[in-house]
């Protein structure tokens, strides 16, 4: 299945991304640390975040089919940058469930977590620390 975005560069390393079934828009800054405004995610913060929401969405499919209330179950992600060559190098996420879930279904959640396509995508080339924070 392919899905088409399209991006302009708006000056000043800001850009615009256009999701072009739905019209909707992303827009994106360079970080601060690299010549940009920091006003906006970075490319860079877009991927660590789509890891953290894709990992949430896959695990969402799995409560679905097993009958698990996730709802308000959060995500935190951090992304730590390398150097030498700049990419992202580590992305530690913590993922916060606010409702008592069996040790079984524990299984299956963090399971489906693990091999969302994101995570399958950045396999091996970045360092992902994941926490499961259970109440």
């Amino acid at each position: 299945m392919k899905h088409q975005v399209e991006i302009v560069y708006e000056g000043d390393l800001r850009t615009k991304a256009i999701h072009l079934s739905s019209g909707t828009e992303i827009l994106t800054d360079a970080p601060l640390d690299n010549q940009g405004k920091g006003e906006k995610f970075s490319p860079t913060d877009l991927i660590a975040t789509a890891l953290g929401s894709c990992m949430l969405t896959i695990m969402g499919i799995a409560a679905n089919v097993q009958k698990i209330d996730i709802s308000n179950t959060r995500v935190k992600v951090e992304k730590v940058m390398g150097e030498d060559p700049r990419k992202i190098s580590q992305v530690n996420i913590e993922i916060y469930f606010s409702t008592i879930i069996s040790d079984k279904h524990r299984v299956i959640l963090e399971r489906a977590a693990h091999h969302c396509p994101v995570a399958k995508t950045l396999d091996g080339n970045i360092e992902e620390n994941i926490k499961f924070i259970y109440p």
